[in-house]
């Protein structure tokens, strides 16, 4: 099994596109972990620079803590050596180190750090939450800037001083000057990541900011789709973009603004809309309406086959 240093984590990331596997649940919203395991394999046939188990868009949120350990020991188990899984951290400090020694237990290659359950933080503690995760793990560490949990440039930069297993800046904010300023400080020191929920829509403008990769939600249930858009953004083909969002991401944006959660449900009825059911999301989510579901159906169904 191939294991990846913090350095060779960060320069992984950040040379192809990223994505969220969703999980897996039955109907009584139990664990599929057979049905989450072929989905695995199925993705990682293709060339992405890293899969994130039970992240947000895997419902992270509704996991048990057990239940997070079993779905990234079957992420770790399931993909190839060399693709690298991320595994979450979460909720208050104490518990965020306990998420990062179940990672590395389960065989994950590095940590991405969700924001603190519901309290607001100054910086000073944000700051203080990510040194203490970091000290807890040898694996590489990736902060996600969202929430209640914005770091600012000064935040970022004093991390990335203390802590040398700190290898990326997820953005989920969409602040273009707080992202000027954390990339014109640190440059190579850190891989940036863009977050916002539908990362395509800022997939262009933000790889001028230094961000050469993004979590494409999108790769789930159409990954050549969310593959040829990876490509034409890093090869700036313009025309190409516009067209791909004109035709699919928009269109799809709209369907995901109808109800708060649908950036996670629109997912997984595009699971079921592509012949991949991934079963129903867990409450407090809410599935697509039947009318909406087939408003996907039909989206897809429409795409062009030149979609690079």
């Amino acid at each position: 099994m191939t294991s990846y240093t913090p350095a060779e984590l960060r320069s992984r990331l950040g040379s192809g596109l990223l994505s969220f596997p969703v999980t897996h649940f039955r109907d009584d919203l139990s664990f599929d972990e057979d049905a989450y395991r072929e989905n695995i394999i199925r993705l990682a046939k293709y060339d992405v620079g890293g899969l994130f188990a039970a992240g947000g868009t895997g419902e992270f949120f509704s996991l048990t803590p057990t239940e997070v350990e079993r779905v990234v020991t079957a992420a770790a188990d399931s993909a190839p050596d060399d693709t690298p899984i991320l595994a979450p951290a979460g909720y208050g400090t104490t518990t965020a180190t306990e998420f990062a020694a179940a990672a590395e237990r389960a065989g994950a290659d590095g940590i991405l750090l969700f924001p603190p359950y519901l309290t607001e933080a100054g910086q000073e503690g944000l700051a203080r939450h990510v040194e203490a995760v970091c000290r807890s793990t040898s694996l590489g560490v990736v902060v996600y800037s969202r929430a209640n949990a914005v770091y600012s440039a000064d935040t970022i930069a004093r991390l990335a001083e203390t802590c040398p297993n700190l290898i990326g800046y997820k953005d989920g904010v969409g602040d273009i000057d707080t992202m000027t300023r954390v990339y014109t400080r640190l440059g190579e020191r850190l891989t940036y990541i863009g977050g916002l929920p539908t990362a395509e829509t800022f997939a262009l403008p933000y790889l001028e900011l230094g961000v050469t990769t993004y979590s494409s939600a999108i790769f789930n249930f159409l990954p050549d789709f969310a593959l040829g858009f990876y490509t034409a953004v890093r090869e700036r083909r313009h025309d190409a973009v516009l067209r791909m969002l004109t035709d699919f991401v928009l269109p799809y944006t709209e369907i995901r603004n109808r109800q708060p959660g649908y950036a996670v449900s629109i997912v997984k009825a595009g699971m079921t809309a592509t012949g991949h059911s991934a079963g129903p999301v867990r409450p407090p989510l809410t599935d697509l309406s039947a009318p909406e579901l087939d408003e996907l159906t039909r989206l897809i169904a429409g795409l062009p086959t030149d979609t690079a």
